[in-house]
């Protein structure tokens, strides 16, 4: 069914852009065949397909819309024009979904029957980034992560395109409370292994094989004062090189891969 501009379904898709609507309403909005592949292949509740006639050009975007009617998820159809003043990229592929955020605990980040591998987000405000730790997080089969407040926001456009789908294949949890966080997750036995570019144990001659938590702090301040002072172990890279620090997410997909080394 094809639905026109002043459809309330489309205003509604518009408040989304917004990080306090989304909020509210606990939903956000997905975008393109590849991310919306991995959300029908997922557990994940979503409410609506929509896609523009753009979408029917192939067969890879045919085989989408089956699928979402396969699982009785209403797809609505709208006009091109209509489908890129809602897409957020600027040259959309035709589909779009709307989902329902998850209800993940902190406990989902700990499972009980393999040693807890959890990443710490700590004050990291590029959404580039953020995408980037978690699909990193996903390859190297972390068990979940958690957001610390102050973390840039989960469901912003770009944070959600940079997971490339791993969003959909482990727990991410954001937290409320950074102290009640930390002191949960150490009273769960996992070692807190904390992240700074100068002044700590070199990351490959820390035992990374148990329940740890390897936090990852903002990109200008690093981990805030009061995570630092929790830490079981404070970790540094070694830069032999000149410069003067790393990006954030590649400072996490280092420590992760130690930890993939050392368990494999």
């Amino acid at each position: 069914m094809e639905i026109q501009r002043n459809n309330p379904r489309i205003k509604y898709l518009r408040k989304l852009s917004r990080k306090h609507f989304r909020q509210k309403e606990k939903k956000f909005i997905i975008e393109g065949i590849r991310f919306v592949e991995e959300l029908l292949y997922s557990n994940w509740v979503t409410e609506a397909l929509f896609y523009s006639p753009k979408l029917l050009d192939n067969n890879r975007g045919k085989k989408l819309l089956q699928r979402a009617e396969e699982q009785n998820i209403q797809c609505w159809q709208v006009q091109d024009k209509i489908f890129r003043e809602i897409a957020d990229t600027g040259n959309p592929q035709g589909v779009l979904a709307l989902v329902n955020m998850p209800r993940y605990r902190l406990e989902d980040a700990l499972p009980g029957d393999k040693p807890a591998m959890v990443v710490l987000v700590d004050g990291v405000q590029d959404p580039g980034n953020l995408g980037t730790i978690i699909r990193t997080a996903d390859a190297a089969a972390a068990t979940g992560v958690i957001l610390l407040k102050g973390t840039v926001d989960l469901y912003n456009p770009k944070t959600l395109r940079s997971t490339m789908g791993s969003l959909f294949h482990l727990p991410v949890v954001a937290a409320e409370s950074r102290r009640e966080t930390l002191n949960i997750l150490h009273d769960k036995g996992l070692k807190l292994i904390v992240g700074q570019p100068y002044g700590g144990v070199k990351v490959n001659e820390i035992n990374l094989k148990g329940n740890v938590g390897l936090v990852i702090g903002n990109e200008a301040n690093g981990p805030s004062e009061e995570t630092i002072s929790m830490a079981d172990e404070k970790v540094t890279i070694p830069m032999p090189g000149r410069a003067e620090s790393l990006n954030a997410a590649v400072a996490c997909a280092i420590m992760l891969y130690e930890a993939v080394r050392q368990r494999c």
